[in-house]
């Protein structure tokens, strides 16, 4: 009962030479098993003859015959193994298009498992089952698999490749390291790997930052059109609001002009209906007073005539209006429309204020800390301890002749620079009668003497002769302002190419610069202009925006 249990491993039936399954298995004089043609070729390369496992010698070669007790274990187990393999092939999945199949299965390819680097094979479940047991087979190096298994042989040497050359950054087999690559910087395949594999790692990671980056522009991107669609809402909300006031204004002062012409030419025709009535009346009675003076004057009764004219002049006065000094003159329509559009344009003035003011706040939100530079200012300017006052003083300093300063107009920049965006600042102008301010390039021309305009790279307005505001463009605008200001906003909208001058207390604009072209860093720009005596001694200040 015991014997007919027993089921016996395959470790049993294997030859230790080929290491796979009896073929006319021999049992030579020590005992050991061997494939009956791998014992024989084995004895004929060696130049003893002995035993591979025991290494037990023998004076003469056994004879060797096949032991059929093993040759009818060995058959039995293959068919065994194969009625095996053939249920489990039923379970298994059968290779499809795109898979790697197996390379011993025969009929219906199945799914490979596994591929060997030793035998250039790929397995399926059933063919891989030895690599899994057999203990020679389980040093076979597997890994998930792969098609093409040729392409990992040496073209040159038919060799596995192995090795992995750092010199050559390329992959080898053993005899290239003795050959081509002798003096090459060569290790194992593993350790190569590993190196690469630290390398693609950083380099992934790397790549992944710049992706990430680049999903962050995206969002910034979206978030900057999404401010400025809810900005452009704004507008069109705004001037639709404005358009539609000034809309309703005109028509309600073309309605009241219309009224007020209509209202004279009203009144002028009443006038005239009541004078044409009075003299029709007067016509009226004319004509029948001059019917009784024809009757009368056809009668030859001297008594009833005497006595008829008589009695007409009684109850039949003449008229005694003088219609010679009664006329109707054309109405007087000058100055008609004239006055009209003055409240219009009342009306849009006091609208363009509230437009002014609201924009003004709105770039008041831009505020930026600014600041003098020492290094950049002339050296007869005196700038305050805290970087906000800059006046004149007369008198050149000994200071530094860096690359930064001016070297003959009094000026100075502001330390921050800006290369995008908006930003806002404002300077008190109060009691000088001579000054500059604006923006500046980086790159501008600071020695010798400075032309301010677009073209040098300045975007700047300027109070000259004490009463003389002038837009330092091109060519440059002369400011016809209705009051001196006090404190002068500056504004940039980088992207736009945009520099806006304001009068802060009036609320009003003085100047903008449009389509600028600004090519890098641009810097806030002053000058206090000349001292000249007690008449401009008062120094620009930089005030905080409120």
């Amino acid at each position: 009962m015991a014997a007919a249990s027993y089921l016996p491993s395959e470790d049993q039936f294997l030859c230790s030479i080929c290491l796979d399954l009896f073929t006319d298995p021999v049992t030579i004089p020590c005992g050991h098993n061997f494939c009956k043609d791998c014992i024989t070729d084995h004895w004929d390369t060696s130049d003893r003859c002995q035993c591979p496992m025991c290494q037990e010698a023998f004076n003469t070669r056994p004879d060797l015959r096949v032991n059929t007790f093993i040759s009818d274990m060995v058959a039995q187990f293959r068919r065994s193994a194969q009625q095996k393999a053939s249920s489990s092939s039923s379970e298994q999945q059968v290779f499809k298009p795109g898979e790697v199949p197996c390379d011993v299965c025969t009929e219906t390819k199945l799914k490979a498992l596994k591929s060997c680097l030793v035998c250039l094979t790929s397995y399926c479940e059933t063919h891989l089952e030895p690599h899994l047991t057999m203990s020679g087979l389980k040093r076979h190096q597997l890994i998930d698999p792969v098609e093409n298994l040729e392409d990992r042989m040496c073209l040159k040497h038919d060799k596995p490749l192995e090795l992995f050359c750092k010199t050559d950054h390329t992959c080898v087999c053993m005899l290239c390291t003795v050959l081509d690559h002798k003096m090459h910087d060569v290790v194992p395949l593993k350790e190569g790997y590993e190196g690469k594999k630290a390398v693609l790692g950083k380099k992934e990671a790397r790549i992944q930052e710049m992706i990430q980056k680049r999903q962050l522009k995206i969002e910034e991107i979206k978030h900057s059109v999404d401010l400025s669609k809810e900005e452009a809402d704004r507008e069109i909300a705004e001037g639709v609001q404005v358009f539609t006031a000034l809309k309703e204004s005109v028509e309600r002062n073309l309605n009241e002009f219309i009224q007020t012409i209509e209202g004279k030419q009203n009144m002028i025709m009443k006038r005239a209906e009541d004078f044409i009535k009075e003299l029709e009346q007067e016509i009226s009675q004319l004509k029948k007073r001059s019917a009784k003076v024809e009757h009368l004057s056809r009668s030859e009764d001297h008594l009833h005539f005497l006595q008829g004219v008589q009695s007409l002049n009684i109850q039949h006065p003449s008229p005694t209006k003088d219609w010679t000094k009664v006329s109707i003159p054309p109405s007087s329509y000058e100055g008609t429309v004239v006055r009209a559009v003055g409240q219009l344009e009342e009306t849009l003035s006091q609208e363009m204020k509230k437009l002014l003011e609201a924009e003004l706040k709105r770039v008041q939100s831009y505020a930026v800390d600014v600041t003098l530079d020492p290094n950049t200012a002339h050296t007869q300017l005196i700038l305050s301890d805290d970087g906000k006052q800059v006046s004149d003083g007369d008198v050149r300093k000994n200071l530094p002749e860096n690359p930064e300063r001016f070297s003959e107009a009094n000026s100075v920049l502001g330390k921050q620079s800006f290369s995008s965006g908006k930003f806002y600042f404002e300077v008190q102008v109060k009691g000088k009668t001579d000054w500059d301010l604006g923006v500046a390039r980086e790159s501008i021309n600071r020695k010798g003497t400075v032309t301010l305009s677009p073209q040098g790279g300045y975007w700047t307005i300027w109070l000259t002769k004490g009463f003389e505001y002038e837009a330092l463009d091109s060519p440059s605008v002369l400011l016809s302002l209705k009051s001196r200001p006090k404190k002068v906003g500056v504004f940039v909208d980088y992207e736009e190419g945009l520099v806006s001058f304001y009068d802060v207390d009036a609320a009003a604009l003085l100047y903008s610069f449009t389509g600028c072209s600004f090519n890098g860093k641009i810097y806030p720009y002053f000058s206090p202009g000349d001292k000249c005596g007690r008449k401009n001694s008062a120094p620009l200040i930089i005030s905080p925006v409120t």
